[in-house]
Parts: structure tokens; sequence; C-alpha cells
């Protein structure tokens, strides 16, 4: 194979790699808002099997008549109209990122971002995939991290408080103003090398917990390694 075509085979497995997760990102995705949806299907049989109940043991009390019919449908619609008009989406408040878990601060980081898309220009929402393919990779590395180590600190900072702090920094910004320069520097575009750090970062904090974790993997090898070739020596 020539060096040429070894490049072109590594560009595919990279791009398949990259397409493999971010499938994964929508599917996690849509797996919230069918959650969701769910919920509030829960939510409505519920509230009407209550009514229901509800108006069954008054009719044993006090017959309802057409008026108290109207009443209980009218509760009843009401009811399912409050159900129809909650988020189907998973909402996770800015302020409650510095209170959540390390091991479930990228999910919840994960969520937050998701909120956000809507309010953020095209070339962030590229960035804002990316991140979430990296916060994907580095939770499972988190679970065996104590809270009190340094790394573990470096990733609460970066996404506790300055990836929000970048986010909600500039959607604080008026709308005409975000894509017009002052003092040589443009809101929008700052943003977008904001966030490009910040997905620098993370995969450099995977990469490295990774490589912690392949140290460790190789210092047990050769420990083993050390410890039964004494045995066997010792047998011999």
């Amino acid at each position: 194979m020539s060096r040429s075509d070894r490049v072109l085979a590594d560009a595919e497995a990279v791009l398949r790699r990259h397409s493999a997760r971010g499938q994964s990102l929508s599917a996690r995705a849509r797996q919230r808002r069918n959650a969701g949806l769910m919920r509030k299907v829960k939510y409505a049989f519920w509230a009407v099997l209550a009514i229901l109940l509800a108006s069954a043991v008054a009719g044993f009390i006090l017959p309802l008549g057409t008026t108290g019919v109207m009443i209980a449908l009218g509760v009843m619609i009401a009811a399912l109209l409050l159900i129809a008009l909650m988020p189907t989406k998973s909402r996770v408040k800015t302020e409650a990122l510095a209170a959540t878990e390390l091991t479930a601060l990228p999910l919840k980081t994960e969520i937050w971002l998701e909120n956000q898309r809507k309010a953020l220009p095209s070339p962030a929402i590229t960035l804002v995939d990316s991140i979430g393919v990296k916060l994907e990779i580095l939770a499972p590395q988190l679970e065996r991290l104590n809270d009190q180590e340094p790394a573990a600190q470096e990733i609460r900072r970066l996404l506790a408080d300055h990836l929000p702090e970048l986010v909600t920094g500039y959607q604080s910004i008026p709308q005409p103003l975000r894509r017009e320069e002052r003092n040589g520097r443009v809101p929008e575009k700052q943003l977008v090398d904001g966030l490009s750090v910040i997905d620098a970062e993370i995969g450099r904090m995977s990469e490295t917990l990774a490589s912690g974790d392949l140290d460790k993997l190789a210092t047990q090898n050769r420990f083993l390694e050390l410890k039964y070739q004494e045995a066997k020596e010792l047998g011999q």
C-alpha cells in the first residue's frame, strides 16, 4: 500500500469513528426526548385516572349532574394542557453544574449544552457537537478519579465554570452586536475560539487520564511478569 493510500485509509477510519460517535450522541439525545414524552404520557394517564376516580367517588355522595360532569371534563382538559406544556427535553440550570457530582458532570454538561444550541451561531454548533462526543468518552474515565485530585478539580473548573461563563457571556451580548468588531475583537469569533480551546482541552484531559491508565496497566503487567518469573525459577 502506498503512502497516499495509507493516508486516505486513516482519514476514512477517523471519519467513520467520528460519524459513529456523532450517531451515538444523537441517539442519546433522542432517547432523552423519548423518555420525556413517555413521562408526559404517564402523567396524563394518572391525571385522567385520578380525576375519573374523584368524580366517581363524588358521584356516590352527591349526583354530579350536567354541571358536575362539565367541571370534571374542564379539570381533565386543564390537566392535560398543563402536562402538554411541560418541556420534553431534560433541563439543567447553569448554577446546577457547580453542584453536580464529578461522575455525572459530563452528562449534565452535555444536556446543558444541548439546551443552548438554538442561541449559538452555526460555527459554534459544530464545536458543541465535538465537545459532546469528547464528554461521552470522558464520562466513564471519571468514575475512577477521586474528586479531590488536581485533575478532577481541573475538569470541574473547565466544565462547571469556564464553559458556562463563556457561553452565557456571549448570550448576554445583544444579538446585533455579536458580529460587530469592538477593540479588535468580535464576540462571535471569541465564542468559537473559546469553544475550540475547551474542545481541545477536554480531549487532552481524556488522553492524560487514558495515559495514566495505560501506565498503570503496564506497571501491573510488569509486576505480574516478574512475580511469576520468580516463582517459575524457584520451582525449577
